[in-house]
């Protein structure tokens, strides 16, 4: 296995988050190193909600579907005890990319993260599921009905900071 391929990919993600304001941090979760980035926007067109976006990545020795689910639960639940502010729902939406990345990355967790956005009251994840070695990254591109209002937004901010780089 080469982390060097892992480690590229979280770097390009670091990047991408600072480049938008992100203020990305690195976490410690149970042993495993998190990075972590936020940011807030208001749009009238949101009906006049703020949206508060995490991004939380990590590499991993392998990824799975219940691997991606299990860390799709876990950062939602993050994201709505950190966001602050108005609680969920209040004039205010919490959307979460997960990010897992590995080198041995079963085609079904894929299939899982492009499949469709998950939900929760207020709360909405769009799993991102890394391919390192065929550099490949699965993520739902849609546009849900429910969360509809910031599927564009979350379509160019998942183009913005999942690329390969180079």
């Amino acid at each position: 296995m080469n982390d060097d391929l892992t480690r590229e990919y979280l770097a390009s993600v670091e990047g991408q988050l600072s480049a938008d304001g992100c203020a990305p941090r690195w976490e410690d979760w149970a042993g495993v190193p998190v990075l972590i980035g936020r940011r807030a926007d208001f749009r009238w067109r949101w009906m006049g909600t703020n949206l508060h976006l995490f991004t939380i990545a990590a590499s991993v020795p392998e990824v799975t579907v219940p691997g991606i689910q299990a860390f799709t639960t876990q950062t939602l639940a993050y994201a709505r005890k950190n966001k602050g502010g108005l609680p969920v729902g209040l004039q205010t939406g919490v959307a979460v990319f997960p990010v897992l990345v590995s080198e041995r990355v079963d085609p079904a967790a894929i299939a899982w993260a492009e499949e469709k956005q998950r939900n929760q009251f207020a709360c909405f994840a769009r799993p991102v599921v890394v391919d390192a070695t065929r550099r490949h990254v699965g993520l739902y591109g849609g546009k849900p009905t429910l969360g509809r209002a910031y599927a564009s937004h979350l379509i160019q901010k998942g183009e913005r900071y999942f690329p390969f780089p180079g």
